[in-house]
């Protein structure tokens, strides 16, 4: 008897070789380093922020101050670094600012601040009939919170921000592990949503992809608060209701 084919593996949505992965355009070839191990990964670097860092180790230049051309060093080696590692000694965790691994919790962090930051933008002005760029003026008014008032003048609100965010920076700056730091769990994770692995991968990417979308969505509130003559999302949205 023909013996049995495998099985395709199912993994990660976005993993794989070039063929079988989603790509950021089905045409793109995604660069040696955006290899489809990392959550999201659609092959997209067109600056190569993300490549690999390489140290160039050059000899001393000729120096001879009695000749008329001094040789310039050659290259004696190149230093790609092997691994990533996370101190507590900086306000820059990581050995290598354009490490992949930095550039992912740096995208996790904006994007979820901006998902939270469009979602209430919207929500408020829903509510209020206030738009997010004119939200500070009715704080400078009197702070308020879902129609009461808050007891608290609006300095006094920017330094309990403060505190309690940069309590919050401190803590997440001493999680030496680079998963933990994106992805910490326990109390991030009452209901224990991410228990089972492959779960947890779909959440995964389906938070990097809302992720990008918020990023996208908040910059495009932004411009068109700075450039047209509305400062409402809701206003410039309502063609889709004619």
């Amino acid at each position: 008897a023909a013996p049995k084919k495998a099985a395709p593996s199912r993994g990660a949505t976005g993993r794989g070789s070039a063929a079988e992965r989603q790509l950021w355009f089905p045409a793109a070839q995604p660069p040696q380093w955006l290899d489809g191990s990392m959550i999201g990964d659609r092959g997209f670097d067109p600056l190569g922020l993300a490549k690999p860092v390489e140290y160039v180790q050059m000899e001393l230049d000729a120096l001879d101050q009695n000749v008329d051309n001094n040789v310039a060093g050659k290259v004696l080696g190149i230093l790609t670094p092997d691994r990533t590692t996370v101190s507590e000694t900086s306000l820059q965790p990581y050995n290598e600012v354009f490490d992949i691994r930095r550039f992912r919790e740096c995208e996790l962090i904006h994007g979820r601040w901006c998902m939270m930051a469009t979602l209430g933008a919207v929500v408020a002005e829903l509510n209020t009939g206030v738009s997010w760029v004119d939200a500070g003026k009715v704080e400078l008014e009197g702070a308020q919170y879902l129609g009461f008032n808050i007891p608290l003048d609006l300095t006094t609100l920017c330094v309990v921000e403060a505190l309690l965010m940069g309590y919050i920076e401190v803590q997440r700056n001493t999680t030496l592990d680079p998963e933990d730091r994106c992805y910490p769990g326990g109390n991030f994770d009452p209901l224990g949503l991410a228990d089972e692995p492959d779960r947890a991968i779909q959440l995964k990417t389906a938070e990097i992809k809302h992720s990008r979308l918020a990023m996208v969505a908040f910059l495009g509130f932004a411009v068109q608060a700075g450039f047209t003559d509305s400062t409402s999302p809701l206003e410039n949205l309502s063609f889709l209701n004619k």
